[in-house]
């Protein structure tokens, strides 16, 4: 294996060291059964690697993901997919859903009982993943690692969609403000989980409601988590790109903005000098933390010293 690919290679998949003998690894459950199809030697790769979660089980959806990085990258080479996967998920609402032809306006009170539904339906999937493929201005695209999307309903009608995923890998000003050593990162970053998407539906005029779903959502997210994968997180984490939007009802629920991103993505691999020269190919985002529970500091930088 060539110096150029060494340094190329991810530090850790999955939340696991991944040195080049895993790479190998990888190549040889390949060949070892040319005609295995992708979801097969994911998890074959799953078990060899030791990707599993706190509850033992295989990391199915990471797995897949970073193989299908490798091969985009020619580090290996995957067999053709066998069935349409992610690229033919729906960017649009499905017909069957309608807009309400008057819209929702008036005051939070008005709205009546707000429910904050876990997907759990193929239909609630499709619906959701339309929702924010045809209205969210960053599209639809599949989310990283563990992950809960909702459904935000009201007596009125269904007022928008949220979702909560895994947390950026590295970040200067979020991991300043924790002050958490790379060792304790590595071992508690899944406690970290990052509010990936926030839509309410454009025809929905209610004043604080953005807000009031911050607070409703931090409540309900650390049970969810523990219920689905087994563990409570800490800290919550969101992006908001800048000056398109201001923050305002991460403010007003609370949430700290611990800095600015660097315009650097979740698979920038640039070197310290392409950063110099090229520093911010993607928008600027401010950071906005939410602590789940008081000794959230102390719980993310138990396994290593700051």
């Amino acid at each position: 294996m060539d110096a150029e690919l060494r340094s190329a290679l991810p530090r850790r998949v999955c939340g696991e060291p991944f040195h080049p003998r895993s790479l190998r690894t990888i190549r040889e459950i390949i060949a070892a059964d040319p005609d295995a199809c992708r979801a097969r030697l994911t998890e074959r790769a799953c078990e060899a690697l030791g990707w599993r979660d706190v509850r033992g089980r295989l990391k199915r959806m990471g797995g897949a993901k970073a193989l299908l990085e490798f091969h985009r990258r020619g580090w290996i080479e995957l067999p053709p997919p066998r069935s349409r996967g992610h690229g033919a998920v729906r960017r649009t609402p499905p017909l069957e859903y309608t807009p309400p032809a008057d819209g929702i306006t008036g005051p939070l009170r008005a709205l009546g009982p707000i429910e904050i539904r876990p997907v759990a339906t193929s239909a609630e999937s499709r619906l959701w993943n339309g929702l924010i493929g045809h209205y969210h201005y960053q599209g639809y695209t599949p989310l990283c690692g563990a992950q809960i999307r909702y459904l935000v309903h009201s007596a009125r009608g269904l007022l928008g969609a949220m979702s909560f995923s895994a947390a950026a890998c590295a970040l200067r000003a979020r991991d300043r403000f924790i002050g958490w050593s790379v060792a304790a990162r590595s071992r508690q970053r899944m406690l970290i989980v990052n509010h990936s998407r926030f839509l309410i539906l454009p025809w929905v005029r209610v004043p604080h409601l953005a807000s009031h779903l911050l607070a409703r959502a931090a409540r309900c997210v650390p049970e969810d988590f523990a219920q689905r994968y087994g563990y409570h997180p800490v800290l919550l984490e969101s992006f908001v790109e800048t000056p398109r939007f201001a923050g305002t009802c991460y403010r007003a629920a609370n949430w700290i903005c611990a800095g600015h991103t660097r315009g650097r993505g979740r698979g920038d691999r640039r070197s310290a000098r392409e950063v110099r020269e090229h520093p911010a190919p993607l928008p600027i985002k401010a950071i906005w933390l939410y602590p789940l529970r008081r000794d959230w500091r102390e719980r993310l930088c138990a396994g290593g010293a700051a």
